[in-house]
């Protein structure tokens, strides 16, 4: 299945790598908080700002997807 690479990844390494950029820039705010409250006011429509929450939130989005195939859609 074209999705068996995402279950190869370790859980530690994915889980740091989402915190890592998750939560880059530590100071003085989040970029990921950031662009998500940016995104519910409406106000993301630069080309960079939109890159910029692909970016950082692009493992956590991982993390999610790997998560429901191991726990949810275990077989």
């Amino acid at each position: 299945m074209l999705m068996k690479w995402l279950d190869k990844i370790d859980w530690k390494i994915l889980i740091v790598i989402a915190l890592m950029l998750g939560l880059a820039p530590f100071q003085p705010s989040p970029h990921l908080f950031v662009k998500f409250n940016m995104l519910m006011q409406g106000t993301l429509t630069q080309p960079m700002d939109i890159f910029d929450l692909l970016m950082h939130g692009a493992p956590s989005i991982l993390v999610l997807i790997k998560a429901a195939r191991q726990f949810i859609f275990k077989r």
